[in-house]
């Protein structure tokens, strides 16, 4: 049995009755062998195209920067004045007519100081057009700019570009299909506005009153020249619209030879910040004592958060600060386009209209030969023409990064930028950065939940959960001693055992002992191990006092093997070594350096 296609069923029957009357109408023309003359169609037509260009032009002015602040704000107040632009397209066309006399009409406050000049003029017409058709732009343009990734504006910023330049340089552009569908939009319904203009300026006529004069005063056939001039300028309006296309640049970029930029160390960094987003708020303090500082923490922590705060993105108490040879330097008050940092979003947030090239010169005072290093560093010279559909995720990622780096920022902020990456490009691109701040002594703040990334590319670490700093210190102070066991899960140690301590100060795991303690006796603790501190042998005997265990599973990774161990009281270890794993099910004796143990009391 054959099933009746819906979708092109429905599509067909509005399809039909959309251009049915269209064909019959051309088919009377035809039928007719012509159109009967109607004097003054030339005019009327002239006077509907030019008020209608001046109409969309003067829309086009007032309500893009309008769709822009209504699709950038929140709160009542937005919402409010969204619905009151749309209160035209829900009003019959005479009664935004009635409503423009109560404003310029002769007897108004406006029709009286311009001597009752606005009305029955082009002007008239101008008005009334303007009022029923801007509403079809404006909510366009806000739907286009609501689309727009806020990431772009971002980095935009963070790039040295004020409000007015993110709007012309990067909204508008990425804006611009549903822009211009608007404008296209707001043109027509001002090319075919009837009700509106024949309250307010009866005269000179445009082509929709004139087609209704003609049809009251001679009748139907009157109407046939008036009709067939309207639908062939709309035609031809709608076919240039669709072939209208801002032309994109040819031609291969020419990059000037790169120039290395100076290798003077970046600034410390310190900060003391705090800020409230609905009811999430962060605390982060951090003291000016290093270069590479790497924000550790779960989902929802408030790592980037913490990062637009630092970019000046985000409204923040506090300030942040950057001490380089000239002392410190406070950033309270900037605003990110002054800042001077880099800045690169978990989306690499290319614009997609530039070329690699275009993108990495957007920032204000990239320097183009600096632009040029960075390209040929990162492997980007060959793909300078490439636009961002055109490029891997790896590519992307780093042209953001020679993107951020040709303006020589003194700080480069990155939040989790591997993160989705296949393993050896992520590999790769850690490698790059950590070898970029070995060579530049740049300075950078890292966001991530990989405590191996925050290991690679910091030199402090500050562990933050649910919005304060849980542990900050030198990375390998902070690795080697968590300050609780929610520290070590965030640093992806996963050997937290029970244990107690014994009467001779020993901690103990069941009977066995694992180090010494000077916890006083009795008291139960969490203790923690790193896999690699833990080192196996067979049992060629009774375990005695001895931490034993048996083989449970063993797992072979690429550049070690971890072995799963299970305790006589249940827990269960993982250690980790580069050699030959004992078998599962093989008993085995564990060694354990005491400084290698770190233990909470479970009441802490």
């Amino acid at each position: 049995m054959n099933r009746v296609p819906v979708l092109p069923v429905l599509a067909g029957l509005l399809l039909a009755y959309l251009l049915v009357p269209i064909v019959a109408f051309a088919v009377r023309l035809a039928g007719a062998g012509g159109a009967q003359a109607a004097p003054g169609v030339g005019a009327a037509l002239a006077t509907s195209l030019v008020t209608a260009t001046i109409s969309t032009v003067v829309i086009g002015v007032l309500g893009i920067p309008l769709g822009y602040l209504l699709a950038r704000r929140r709160g009542r107040v937005a919402a409010a004045l969204g619905v009151l632009v749309q209160l035209p397209l829900a009003l019959p066309p005479l009664i935004s007519g009635v409503l423009l006399v109560y404003l310029v009409g002769p007897y108004a406050p406006l029709g009286e100081l311009t001597g009752g000049r606005l009305t029955d003029t082009r002007i008239g017409i101008v008005l009334a057009q303007v009022f029923v058709a801007a509403p079809f732009l404006v909510v366009a343009a806000r739907s286009a700019f609501a689309a727009v990734d806020p990431a772009l504006l971002d980095v935009a910023a963070t790039l040295g570009h004020g409000r007015l330049s993110r709007l012309v340089r990067v909204a508008l552009p990425v804006a611009g299909g549903g822009i211009r569908a608007g404008l296209l939009l707001s043109w027509l319904r001002a090319f075919g506005e009837f009700g509106a203009t024949v309250i307010l300026a009866y005269h000179p006529y445009t082509l929709p009153v004139f087609t209704y004069v003609q049809f009251g005063s001679t009748g139907l056939p009157a109407t046939v020249l008036p009709v067939a001039v309207a639908l062939l300028a709309a035609l031809l309006v709608l076919v240039a619209a669709d072939h209208l296309r801002l032309p994109r640049r040819r031609g291969r970029a020419e990059l000037p030879p790169p120039v290395r930029p100076n290798g003077r160390p970046g600034p410390l960094v310190g900060f003391d910040l705090a800020a409230r987003v609905g009811g999430f708020a962060l605390s982060v303090a951090h003291p000016p004592g290093a270069r590479t500082i790497a924000i550790l923490g779960p989902s929802g922590a408030g790592k980037s958060m913490t990062l637009r705060a630092l970019a000046g993105l985000l409204a923040a108490r506090g300030d942040v600060t950057l001490t380089g040879d000239g002392g410190p330097e406070r950033l309270a008050g900037l605003a990110p386009e002054h800042r001077e940092i880099g800045y690169l979003p978990q989306d690499p947030a290319l614009l997609p209209q530039l070329t690699v090239w275009r993108q990495v010169l957007f920032g204000v005072g990239a320097d183009p030969a600096v632009a040029a290093y960075w390209l040929d560093r990162l492997g980007l010279t060959e793909l300078a023409d490439r636009r961002p559909d055109q490029l891997s995720g790896g590519q992307r990622r780093r042209v953001a990064l020679a993107r951020a780096l040709a303006r020589r920022p003194r700080l480069l902020l990155l939040d989790e930028p591997f993160a989705g990456l296949d393993t050896p490009v992520r590999d790769e691109l850690r490698h790059e950065l950590r070898a970029l701040q070995r060579d530049t002594g740049m300075a950078t703040v890292l966001v991530t939940h990989d405590p191996d990334e925050a290991a690679l590319l910091a030199d402090e670490v500050l562990l933050l959960s649910a919005g304060t700093v849980r542990q900050q210190g030198r990375q390998e102070q902070v690795y080697a001693h968590p300050c609780d066991p929610e520290a070590a899960r965030l640093l992806g140690i996963r050997n937290l055992t029970a244990g107690t301590v014994g009467a001779d100060g020993v901690l103990r795991c069941g009977a066995a002992a694992v180090c010494d303690s000077d916890l006083p006796a009795g008291t139960a603790v969490t203790w923690c191990v790193r896999p690699d501190q833990i080192t196996l042998s067979t049992m060629d005997g009774a375990g005695g006092d001895e931490l034993v265990g048996r083989v449970v599973d063993v797992v072979r990774l690429a550049a070690f093997t971890e072995t799963v161990l299970e305790l006589p009281t249940g827990d269960r270890l993982t250690a980790a070594r580069t050699g030959p794993a004992p078998e599962p099910g093989t008993p085995v004796r564990l060694a354990i350096p005491s400084d290698a143990v770190t233990l909470w009391p479970v009441d802490q």
